[in-house]
């Protein structure tokens, strides 16, 4: 603790230093700013010459000029972040909470996800109302993909000076997690970005190592009449990801007496498991406007995007004393390389008609290919597994997009052609009462082909292997959001046919309730599933103080547990705001108090990179306590976290999976630096 407390202060000296340091930056301006319609390319200020300040004289122009120079900055709201729908939003430092919740190696709010002990390995879904937006078939191995970036998760940028933002955080152990970026504008009209987040982490626990890359650079562009605009991005990216598959011995965790509390002492199944994923892809989305008049006009649109994955699960020798050689059953041999390939390529062309007073109306359709595969076939007791699922889809479908003044509604419906019976259904209103009270209606309905790793999967474990004919999931979902002063409540129901999942084929536990076997196969549930899911936020300040409150509750009716999660789920902070060094240094601190019901969590399969569901093993029932103190100088924010300090006093009694521990008391320091020049 004397050692956090010196560090503190020598920190408190280095922010007096660097305010004296640094050069005058740009007047904050407002923090989040929304431009236009987030649906219409052609109304969300991004660049728009027509939202630039007037003509000005000479003499203010050389004025400007100078004041330019001089403060080489311009204000915070010209620096824009712009997402593939054109939701637009400006660059926020401010110290608030919502930055201390993104503040995390996924850079966003993970409220219903929790962590494993060590950075970069997994997340358990706590939260399952996650409305789904991907109707085609996805690679699988979800378990591995929560920091793999999607085509909608890169965003685009318009800064009138270069912007640079860099990251760092520490890990549990030996490694560090950095995210720099850098953007400009070379013009008015064109910019360019370029950022890498690595990430590297040996974990406090035996063979738990992780080390993760993300590369991504793109830009985009209009043309001086705003008729042509471009986007497009590349990304590399690998998670890698040592595997032990969790403790053996639960009682030694539990009871964390000497040596044992040195987590590196506790033994696992295995020592030389490992995982990666790996991929790249290419996208490209552009729009032509056939007249002049940007307001009401025909457009054609077209959209590419090509990427390829893979991912592999190895061990070098399951003849090795420190391995449970039958953890996953028979093998065809000592070493294990199970590597699955899948490519797939969209190419998206339409039409739009924009008019001021109708909307945006789009049709389009949508040529879709994807190729998942294997070397070789497979032939088990007789049964031949094919090494190929291949197919093209044609989906068509039209996209309505409305708004004006309080009014902003949404329509998609689209259906593939021949015998896929892929289809979706999407609406949502939004309209605002006022400024700060507004309500939003949404409802989907969703026909779609499962991850391909259900239906067909290789491995050299012998039960590992499959090829399956599965229906198409089909899901109903209502959502609502109602926003005001006082609080915000939100609430999905949805109803579930067909639901594809995983579980294990061995009746066999352990004391602990820890199956002496994975047995892992996909399988199919034929009845239905009704999901609840009521969520109220809210935030009330005193003074200095506040206090931050979110309270999830779920329900799931089901004949047989097939979706599980907790039934109540809450993260409660409490902190102080204030300043120091006349103002010069703010900073606030206070507790986050995290929390959910006992549930049947379900477990980690490295094999197939996924969970399982399981009835034997309930997590869950301990609260989670973290200090924080987040500081700002200038556009430097400076975080020290105490993560689960009250771990020692609570009992060891702490999942994330039934045989996976929670992370234990760990101190974390890290920083977000905003440069503009």
């Amino acid at each position: 603790m004397r050692k956090c407390l010196y560090l503190v202060f020598c920190l408190l000296g280095f922010c007096v230093v660097a305010y004296a340091q640094l050069q005058p930056a740009r007047i904050d301006r407002g923090n989040t700013t929304n431009f236009g319609d987030p649906n219409d390319p052609y109304n969300n200020n991004f660049g728009d010459p027509r939202n630039q300040e007037p003509q000005q004289g000479n003499q203010e122009k050389r004025s400007l000029r100078e004041k330019v120079k001089k403060d080489s900055v311009a204000p915070i709201k010209d620096y824009k972040i712009i997402t593939i729908l054109r939701d637009t939003v400006a660059v926020d430092t401010a110290l608030a909470l919502k930055s201390y919740y993104k503040f995390n190696y996924l850079r966003k709010d993970n409220f219903g996800l929790l962590p494993f002990a060590n950075e970069g390995q997994t997340y358990a879904t706590l939260k399952y109302n996650i409305k789904a937006n991907a109707v085609l078939p996805d690679f699988g191995f979800e378990a591995k993909q929560f920091n793999y970036l999607r085509a909608e998760d890169i965003t685009y940028h318009s800064s009138p000076t270069p912007r640079t933002e860099l990251y760092y955080k520490t890990v549990m152990k030996q490694g560090q997690s950095l995210d720099a970026f850098i953007t400009l504008n070379t013009s008015e009209h064109l910019n360019l970005f370029l950022a890498y987040k690595g990430m590297r982490s040996l974990g406090k626990y035996m063979s738990q190592l992780s080390s993760t890359g993300n590369f991504r650079i793109g830009g985009s562009y209009y043309s001086p009449n705003k008729r042509y605009v471009l986007f497009t991005h590349f990304v590399a990216q690998d998670i890698l990801n040592q595997e032990n598959g969790g403790i053996v011995d639960l009682d030694l965790f539990e009871s964390s007496e000497k040596p044992y509390n040195k987590r590196e002492r506790l033994n696992v199944y295995f020592r030389d498991g490992e995982t990666l994923l790996k991929g790249k892809r290419l996208f490209l989305h552009h729009e032509y406007q056939l007249n002049s008049s940007l307001a009401n006009g025909i457009l054609l649109t077209h959209e590419f995007a090509y990427e390829d994955k893979f991912f592999e699960y190895s061990q070098a020798d399951l003849n090795n004393t420190y391995t449970q050689k039958d953890r996953f059953g028979a093998s065809f041999q000592s070493s294990i390389s199970n590597k699955t390939r899948y490519y797939t390529l969209s190419n998206k062309v339409g039409a739009a008609f924009q008019s001021g007073l109708l909307g945006r109306i789009e049709v389009y359709a949508d040529f879709y290919k994807y190729n998942y595969n294997y070397k070789s076939f497979a032939n088990i007791n007789n049964v031949l597994i094919p090494n190929l699922l291949e197919k093209n889809i044609t989906l068509v479908g039209g996209k309505y997009t409305y708004k004006k003044e309080n009014w902003n509604a949404f329509l998609l419906v689209y259906n593939s052609l021949g015998n896929d019976n892929t289809s979706n259904i999407q609406a949502n209103i939004d309209y605002s009462f006022a400024e700060n009270i507004g309500l939003q209606a949404g409802y989907q309905k969703l026909n779609r082909m499962g991850n391909l790793n259900f239906y067909l999967y290789q491995s050299d474990y012998l039960h590992y292997n499959w090829n399956n004919n599965f229906n198409n999931e089909k899901i109903n979902q209502f959502d609502a959001k109602l926003k005001t002063p006082w609080i915000t409540l939100e609430g999905s129901y949805q109803v579930i046919k067909d639901k594809l999942y995983f579980s294990n084929d061995n009746p066999d536990y352990n004391e602990f309730g820890i199956a002496k076997q994975l047995l892992i196969t996909p399988k199919q549930y034929g009845n239905t599933i009704n999901y609840l899911s009521l969520q109220a936020s809210k935030e009330i300040t005193f003074g200095k103080f506040g206090l931050d409150n979110t309270i999830l509750y779920q329900e799931v009716d089901q004949a047989d547990a097939i979706i599980n999660v907790p039934k109540l789920l809450t993260r409660n902070t409490f902190y102080y705001k204030g300043a120091m060094f006349k103002k010069a240094l703010k900073f606030q601190t206070g507790i986050t108090f995290t929390y959910f019901s006992k549930y049947y969590g379900n477990d980690y399969n490295p094999v197939i990179g996924d969970f399982y569901v399981q009835d034997k093993v309930k997590i869950g029932d301990y609260p989670v306590f973290d200090f924080f103190i987040d500081m700002k100088v200038r556009t430097a924010r400076i975080y020290l976290i105490l993560e689960h300090f009250n771990s020692s006093m609570s009992g060891y009694k702490y999942y994330t999976a039934p045989n996976y521990p929670y992370k234990d008391f760990t101190f974390r320091f890290g920083l977000v630096w905003n440069f503009f020049s």
